[in-house]
């Protein structure tokens, strides 16, 4: 598990480098913030439809086999890019395809890596593993922003390319030597699995439909694709809405946002060490959690002036990250074993909905009620719809009245006066 950290820590800050300088080119070479989005989305579009076939792979073959063909595909695209912008060859059509074709692998190899870095350790550990993956990521996506500015002025931008071509062959070469654990990789026994958690056809069948027919079925994961993509849509995106609070309506500069997204990154890692600590996760602690974070989002967009933000940014970076560990340990240990790749395929598509989808209607938010509107309608939206679900869930809850039929009289002897 710390050789899969530390090669996660790199692989994570040489994806956030690469995706940096990235937006970059894409600026220099078509002067359009435009071209920059479709390039981005161009990227997360076969999440929408080819995360469930992905999913459906990882089930199907071994794991660490999977994961390493992923990602020494994935150093292969990078090679391929940062060969053709050092010999000046890279144009826009070419880096949309590039972009798309690391999309598609991205839909086998997010499911792969996540399983993989559970395998290693005990279930009853795996809250833990998956907060250390999160630390990761965190620290990853800080390393990985400086180091792109580092990269481009001294080294170029073929070598951000190649440096990160360089992370995923050495995941590459780790992999093979990981052990995972035995009882991990077996997961819980048939007669374990309750009757609610199976779908026709079994494991053989390694059928997308069966993890379609498991998401829908388990009330518990539904809800938490709704607490996750109304938090999605409403808030979550603050490189948007906290930088036009902070250059607008609090008169800050570039200066003052980059505190805020430090803030915000140092909230993160601590909300990833805090969810770490979680044994027992739940969809009641997500939403708790969420809603938190909604109100503290409201107060933030109420906020008189910049120090006031920062007070409340932290908190609600925190409240956020613990959210999202502990929904993650949920999807990721609620099915079976031979279904949690289609599961997470599953989970991809409907991820790929809310990132294509959140920022335009965000931004139209925006544009009809500013930044501080945005902030506050988004969150209490956010914490209205998480309250209104555990209203109604209460109500299923309670059990209807029973009536009881009064005892019949005839059985009875019939009443005399005395005589």
């Amino acid at each position: 598990m710390r050789w899969w950290s530390v090669a996660n820590f790199v692989s994570n800050a040489g994806t956030w480098m690469q995706l940096t300088v990235q937006n970059l080119l894409v600026l220099q070479i078509t002067g359009s913030a435009a071209a920059t989005g479709l390039s981005l989305s161009v990227q997360a579009a076969p999440g929408l439809l080819m995360s469930l076939a992905g999913g459906a792979a990882v089930d199907r073959f071994p794991r660490k086999l999977t994961a390493a063909v992923s990602q020494a595909l994935l150093g292969a695209v990078a090679f391929v890019t940062a060969f053709l912008v050092a010999f000046d060859q890279l144009s826009v059509g070419v880096l949309m395809v590039l972009a798309a074709v690391t999309g598609l692998i991205a839909t086998v190899d997010g499911p792969a890596c996540a399983l993989l870095g559970n395998d290693l350790v005990r279930p009853e550990d795996v809250p833990s593993a998956i907060g250390v993956g999160s630390l990761v990521h965190n620290a990853g996506r800080l390393a990985g922003a400086g180091l792109a500015g580092l990269a481009v002025g001294v080294f170029g931008t073929a070598a951000a390319y190649a440096a990160n071509g360089l992370s995923f062959l050495f995941v590459t070469a780790v992999i093979p030597f990981l052990r995972p654990v035995p009882a991990a990789v077996a997961g819980p026994s048939p007669a374990a699995v309750p009757a609610a958690a199976t779908v026709p056809g079994g494991a053989d069948g390694m059928t997308v439909r069966e993890g379609l027919a498991f998401f829908a079925r388990r009330p518990r994961l539904v809800a938490l694709a709704g607490i996750t993509g109304i938090s999605a849509v409403f808030g979550r995106n603050y490189g948007l809405t906290l930088a036009v609070l902070v250059t607008g309506p609090l008169a800050g500069g570039a200066a003052a946002f980059g505190t805020v997204s430090t803030v915000l990154a140092v909230g993160g890692i601590v909300g990833a060490v805090v969810g770490a600590r979680l044994r027992k996760p739940s969809v009641r602690v997500v939403g708790l959690l969420a809603a938190a974070g909604a109100l503290l989002q409201v107060a933030a967009g109420l906020s008189p002036s910049l120090a006031v933000l920062l007070v409340l940014v932290l908190p609600m970076a925190v409240a956020e990250s613990v959210s999202d560990t502990a929904g993650t340990t949920v999807l990721q240990t609620d099915p079976p074993a031979h279904l949690r790749g289609r599961v997470l395929g599953v989970w991809g598509s409907i991820r790929t909905v809310w990132s294509l989808a959140g920022p335009p209607a965000l931004g139209l938010l925006m544009e009809l009620a500013g930044a501080r509107g945005a902030l506050v309608t988004g969150g209490l939206v956010i914490a209205g719809a998480i309250a209104a679900g555990y209203v109604l869930q209460d109500r299923r809850r309670v059990p209807a009245p029973v009536l009881v039929p009064a005892p019949a009289l005839t059985d009875r002897p019939a009443l005399s006066t005395a005589a």
